[in-house]
């Protein structure tokens, strides 16, 4: 999985790179279908605003974006916000594959009775 760290109106330290990365990578490695996740930090004016995007397998593409004025802050929301998104999208895959045709032991029963009554 990449994680590729942008900044904006800003020069990033290794010590917010490491914390964006850390953080970023124990909330993915639970989700094994995302592909690549790229963090975008921005500061305007007070506000210090984190973008993440996340693509992931069957062309799902999720975006959260939080603002506050820590950027350390801003990441730890902007991460947790992401987290809920990927559990939420986790929970509506639908496989639309056909079942197989399973007959229940009391059906099978009754109509093995039936046959042999005859």
């Amino acid at each position: 999985m990449n994680v590729i760290i942008t900044c904006r109106h800003l020069d990033i330290s290794s010590a917010i790179k490491d914390y964006v990365t850390r953080k970023l990578s124990s909330v993915l490695e639970n989700h094994r279908e995302v592909e690549s996740a790229h963090a975008i930090l921005d500061i305007q004016r007070f506000n210090h605003i984190v973008e993440v995007v996340v693509q992931a397998k069957r062309h799902l593409k999720i975006e959260a974006s939080e603002s506050s004025d820590d950027m350390y802050k801003s990441v730890d929301k902007a991460v947790d916000k992401l987290d809920r998104q990927l559990k939420r999208s986790r929970e509506k895959v639908v496989d639309h594959k056909p079942a197989k045709k399973r007959v229940k032991l009391s059906d099978f029963e009754r109509d093995l009775s039936d046959n042999t009554g005859d």
